[in-house]
């Protein structure tokens, strides 16, 4: 009986360990897609206590505490509720968790940050609550150095087009801070039509480019700006939600006249919104082309489904699914079209559902032009998919399908300074796979061979594809 997460957890043969402490276990980090806050990191956050430091804002947690019959207000917070009552709550839900992830990950956090080995519960709360919380007050966990300890080289943060990007800028000019902080394009806003927040935001897009926007040309002229700007910043990547693929082929003049409807407060039908998403995301397609940035593509999510939660406490708090709509047809579509004109940048495929997985795996073969090695990407198993089966399924399918070897790997998607051992147990996995198919006579027993391949995926491949 091996001990519960002992120095070969999850690595269950000799090749695997080998794998993991000669050639995975040491790699940086590129963390090519986050939501850690730029602010946090130019302030240096610190932490008041374990709970700020660990609940705050993670949804992950948020689900299994409210499963466990957790009430809301120790979940999120709320009048009168401390922070230790947070944490316990927290800790009464952790021994239910067993099967779930987030067993494994919560206790990889206190173990390689605070160094408790402790199993959370109950009964071991105050005694953690303590030895944690007297760590965190002596000022040595903040936000910065847990990158640094993490041995994290480059975050991409996600960002809206509006951003100053004050505090990247800001970053980039600090002093014995090594790792780089760049910035995303995340143009979700600009291409939710029918989304309340739409007009708003059209508003604040005049603002930061000094010109009210009164036509759908002057918003092309404005995204435009707001790509040129992020490039200057450093920013190598964009990234959008694309909760269904939209594919529907329209005009600049169809579009036009769909954002006078939008702007006047009309009503847009579906159709007109399926032109007016594949019009605009094809055109920044171009934009990211011409700067040589890659493009990512987060598929299948149902956002916000508890609508009686989201008027509470709105979005990003832990009541989302994963989607079912049919992603083939639209993604070829939308591929194809900026492939024949050449316009088609580097992009990274994520699904939510697993059930695309074959799809993705067959679409980026189909698009690998240019003689850039895994131009198009499958991305790696995402959101609900980062469990020990998910990541498997994904680097099965990609490997059934493509080239595991030039596969960009892992990241962390979070809004937690403590998620990087997530990189940890992502590497013990793939290392653990390599180290089956030897164990089993699938794959030669080369361990420079290997090696190199698991030092690519941890760390080389997005370097170099990110070009950073």
């Amino acid at each position: 009986m091996k001990p519960f997460l002992d120095d070969n957890f999850l690595l269950n043969n000799d090749t695997a360990v080998k794998l993991y402490h000669s050639y995975a276990k040491s790699m940086p980090i590129i963390d090519y897609h986050c939501h850690l806050s730029p602010k946090e990191i130019y302030e240096d956050k610190t932490f008041s206590n374990l709970t700020e430091a660990w609940l705050y804002g993670d949804h992950y947690k948020w689900r299994a505490m409210r499963s466990n019959g957790a009430v809301e207000s120790l979940v999120t917070g709320g009048e009168g509720v401390e922070d230790y009552d947070r944490f316990l709550a927290f800790a009464r839900t952790m021994p239910q968790s067993i099967g779930n992830p987030l067993y494994h990950w919560s206790h990889l956090e206190l173990r390689r940050y605070f160094g408790v080995y402790d199993l959370l519960s109950e009964a071991t709360a105050p005694m953690i609550w303590e030895k944690v919380n007297a760590q965190l007050q002596n000022g040595g966990v903040s936000a910065r150095e847990l990158i640094k300890r993490s041995n994290v080289e480059i975050i991409c943060t996600t960002d809206d087009p509006v951003d100053s990007l004050e505090y990247h800028i800001g970053i980039q000019k600090l002093e014995g801070f090594e790792t780089k902080v760049l910035p995303s394009f995340r143009p979700d806003k600009a291409l939710e039509i029918n989304r309340a927040t739409y007009l708003p935001w059209i508003a604040k897009l005049g603002e930061v480019t000094g010109s009210p926007i009164k036509s759908y040309g002057e918003l092309l002229a404005a995204l435009e700006a707001r790509v040129t700007f992020f490039h200057e910043v450093g920013c190598k990547v964009s990234d959008h939600a694309l909760d269904f693929v939209p594919y529907a082929p329209a005009t600049e003049q169809e579009c036009e006249a769909i954002f006078a409807k939008a702007l006047s407060g009309e009503a847009v039908t579906f159709e007109e919104e399926n032109k007016y998403k594949t019009y605009t995301f094809l055109f920044l397609g171009r934009q990211y082309t011409q700067r040589g940035w890659a493009m990512q593509l987060h598929i299948n999510a149902s956002r916000n489904n508890n609508t009686r939660m989201f008027n509470k406490l709105g979005p990003d708090t832990g009541y989302d699914s994963i989607n079912d709509s049919d992603i083939a047809y639209p993604l070829v579509k939308l591929l194809d079209t900026l492939d024949q004109e050449n316009s088609l940048p580097k992009t990274i495929l994520y699904s939510l559902n697993p059930k695309d997985n074959y799809v993705i795996g067959t679409v980026i073969g189909s698009f690998q032009t240019n003689g850039v090695p895994g131009k198009i990407q499958f991305g790696s198993a995402w959101w609900f998919n980062d469990t020990k089966e998910g990541m498997l399924w994904q680097m099965n399918a990609l490997a059934n399908l493509g080239l595991l070897s030039r596969f960009v790997g892992m990241l962390t998607d979070s809004r937690s300074f403590l998620s990087y051992t997530r990189h940890e147990y992502f590497r013990r996995l793939l290392c653990n796979l390599l180290g089956e198919w030897v164990e089993n006579g699938e794959a030669p027993n080369d361990m420079n061979l290997l090696g190199t391949m698991v030092q690519n995926i941890c760390y080389n491949n997005a370097k170099q594809y990110f070009e950073l």
